[in-house]
C-alpha cells in the first residue's frame, strides 16, 4: 500500500532539502516561515497550507510540476478492508531523537483529516531534550514497558495497558522509564483545514 499523499510530499520536502544542502533555517528563510514549522512539515507534525507548500516548493528552486511529477496520489480502492504485514512497516525518523525507533503501520485519509498509525520504540532511558508539538489529536496506547508523558506542565506515569489522548498543540514529551525498552502503538488524528 502506497503512503498518504500527504506524508510523501513532507518526506519528499526533506530529501531534496538535504539533497541540495539547504538546511531547515535556511528553507524556512527562503520560504518566509518558521523554522518550526519546516521541521513540523518534515516530521509529520503538521498538514501545510496550499500558500506554505507553493513557497516551500518554489524556494527549492523547483516548479510545481516538477516536484509533483513522480508523487501520485494513492489509488482509491472499493476494499473495506486492509491487511499489513509486520514485514512490511516502514522505519522513519521525526526528529533526531537518541532512542526513539518510529515504524509507520499505516496512513489513511479519513473523511478529508490524515489518520498516522505507528509502532513507537523507546529505547531504555530514551528521552527527548525538549518537547514537541503536533497538528493533530494523539492517542498512545503502551504495550510493552513504562513511561512518563509530561504534557504542558503535568506529567502522565503509564505501564503495560495504559493508553493516553491528548491534543498534540500542546507542548510534550515521553520519557522511557522502565529497566527495558518500551513499545507504543501511536494513532495521530491531523486536523484538516477549518477544524482546529
Amino acid at each position: 500500500m502506497q503512503e498518504d499523499l500527504l506524508i510523501r510530499i513532507s518526506n519528499k520536502i526533506k530529501e531534496i532539502r538535504k539533497q541540495k544542502k539547504i538546511t531547515v533555517e535556511g528553507l524556512a528563510n527562503k520560504a518566509d516561515v518558521s523554522k518550526g514549522l519546516i521541521s513540523q512539515i518534515e516530521n509529520n507534525r503538521t498538514v501545510p497550507s496550499l500558500l506554505v507548500l507553493m513557497n516551500i516548493i518554489q524556494s527549492l528552486n523547483l516548479d510545481l510540476k516538477e516536484f509533483f511529477k513522480d508523487v501520485e496520489s494513492p489509488k482509491r480502492t472499493s476494499q473495506r478492508v486492509l491487511v499489513k504485514r509486520q514485514k512490511d512497516y516502514v522505519p522513519f525518523e521525526k526528529e533526531s531523537a537518541r532512542g526513539f525507533v518510529y515504524k509507520r503501520i499505516c496512513t489513511q485519509n479519513l473523511q478529508g483529516a490524515p489518520v498516522d498509525i505507528v509502532l513507537l520504540e523507546l529505547k531504555k532511558g530514551a528521552r527527548r531534550a525538549k518537547p514537541v508539538r503536533t497538528d493533530a489529536f494523539e492517542y498512545k496506547y503502551v504495550i510493552k514497558g513504562k513511561i512518563e508523558y509530561y504534557i504542558g506542565d503535568k506529567k502522565y506515569a503509564l505501564q503495560e495497558g495504559d493508553s493516553i489522548f491528548f491534543d498534540g498543540r500542546v507542548d510534550h514529551m515521553p520519557a522511557n522509564t522502565g529497566n527495558s525498552g518500551a513499545l507504543l502503538l501511536v494513532v495521530y488524528f491531523f486536523f484538516s483545514d477549518g477544524k482546529k
